[in-house]
């Protein structure tokens, strides 16, 4: 039987670094696409089970026997559990797939052959679409800003949702399909050299989940990165299937912009951006509340947004610490 270029190679290009926790199909599928869709270039796989309970180890260990599984008995987190993974890597490239993904036409080769051609710009990302091939806009994003967070408060991101003046971290109407200078790339596809990953010190153990990959690349930017996407290396995300509730989640992602806020903006913007950040909360669970009383459909987002407010100790002060 021929050797794969991962078990030839001595010293690997590239080292893929996979977290799961609990999504035991959709990571069999992904490391299945890895597989078939990397050929030409020599890899490693590297796969942390943050103490899965659907048998997600024994799975990934039956059918891919040539992955290095480090099975914990804790969920770590995302940060946590990259960062424990990276320091098994041998590659000179890490990149960061999640397990709720699936590669295409080739998707890591033209990754880091992009990176290759531009190393100046030592973070690098590619497309993501949805299942069905529509555009799934989160692999890359802008970073946040007391503008940024004032027109997310207020909701004119979302009323102007294609103009970058009032979306400005979504890119407005962007739709990803050209090469570009970007703030963030999302850690779901994000490709950086191991050499920088550890001069940057990894992912901030702050955020157990979400910000990390933004708090990243700001350090990143400060320490002379160009980060930059291209929609060559395009790959399924499917997004969102490693947190219990739509609450949860939200409660994440709010805690993560609030940890972002702190370490990144000035003194003087702090107070205001997480005021802001309070606000947006408060006047989402407000309005959906009075929403759904007059529109039922709106009940269940009503509910999440209260969950979410009467939660706030775990998000007002910065990212979660542990699973919610």
């Amino acid at each position: 039987m021929m050797k794969s270029f991962e078990e030839a190679a001595d010293r690997p290009l590239v080292s893929i670094m996979l977290v799961n926790w609990n999504t035991r199909e959709l990571t069999l599928e992904c490391l299945r696409s890895v597989y078939q869709q990397t050929q030409n270039i020599s890899f490693e796989v590297i796969v942390v089970d943050n103490g899965s309970e659907d048998g997600s180890a024994e799975a990934i260990a039956r059918e891919f026997p040539q992955v290095v599984l480090m099975a914990e008995t804790d969920n770590h987190g995302f940060a946590k559990a990259t960062n424990i993974s990276v320091e098994r890597a041998r590659g000179e490239y890490v990149l960061l797939l999640n397990t709720d993904t699936v590669v295409l036409d080739r998707a890591i080769e033209k990754i880091v052959a992009f990176a290759q051609a531009k190393p100046a710009s030592k973070l690098w990302g590619g497309r993501t679409v949805f299942e069905d091939g529509t555009l799934n806009p989160d692999s890359c994003w802008g970073r946040i800003t007391p503008w940024s967070a004032f027109c997310m408060a207020t909701g004119l991101s979302r009323i102007f949702r294609n103009s970058e003046l009032f979306n400005p971290e979504g890119y407005g109407g962007w739709k990803r399909d050209h090469e570009r200078q970007i703030d963030i790339v999302q850690g779901s596809f994000l490709l950086i050299k191991r050499d920088f990953w550890n001069e940057l010190g990894g992912f901030d153990l702050d955020f157990f989940m979400f910000g990390e990959e933004a708090d990243l690349a700001a350090r990143a930017r400060k320490a002379g990165a160009k980060p930059v996407m291209t929609p060559e290396a395009t790959i399924i995300h499917y997004g969102g299937r490693s947190t219990k509730t739509k609450s949860s989640r939200t409660i994440y992602v709010t805690g993560g912009r609030i940890g972002l806020i702190k370490r990144h903006f000035s003194s003087f913007w702090r107070p205001i951006g997480v005021a802001l950040m309070v606000f947006w909360v408060w006047w989402r669970a407000f309005g959906y509340r009075v929403a759904s009383l007059v529109f039922p459909r709106y009940k269940d987002v009503a509910e999440q947004y209260a969950i979410v407010w009467k939660q706030r100790e775990l998000w007002i002060n910065g990212p979660p610490k542990t699973r919610i």
